[in-house]
């Protein structure tokens, strides 16, 4: 059977502690500690603890093994299509609240238009100029 994960998490989190140098033995200790923590801190030390004190990398791992046994255990939380729609419209929302932002979206979507219809334009030119060098067709008839 595999381990709860709570415990994974605590295992985790206790050995990131030790490895920082903060484990904890009650008593008159905790304001050595203290005095200890704050030391590092003016030392250039992170005097952050548990999750926060962790590499990225490991809060990866703590935090995907979280996932999967939320998804087990049937908690997981997964949008459906009506929450999906409202999350996009609420992102839309405040996107569109940078008049700067929509103005260069604005301008790039004029430009790539004007561009399309340029070629395209040049394409008909060049059609017409091919068919008007061309002499004109005869008819098979003898008149």
């Amino acid at each position: 059977m595999p381990r709860p994960v709570h415990l994974f998490f605590k295992e985790m989190i206790m050995a990131s502690n030790q490895g920082s140098g903060g484990s904890k033995s009650g008593g008159s200790a905790g304001s050595a500690q203290k005095g200890e923590a704050s030391s590092k801190q003016k030392e250039g030390g992170s005097g952050k603890r548990g999750f926060a004190a962790m590499d990225e990398a490991q809060q990866r791992e703590i935090a995907s093994k979280g996932g999967q046994a939320a998804h087990q255990k049937g908690t997981a939380h997964e949008f459906d299509s009506e929450e999906a729609r409202r999350a996009g419209q609420k992102g839309g929302e405040a996107v569109s609240r940078n008049r700067e932002h929509m103005a260069d979206i604005g301008r790039k979507g004029g430009e790539s238009r004007q561009a399309a219809s340029r070629s395209a334009n040049e394409a008909g030119k060049k059609g017409q100029s091919e068919q008007s060098s061309k002499p004109p067709k005869q008819s098979g008839k003898d008149d």
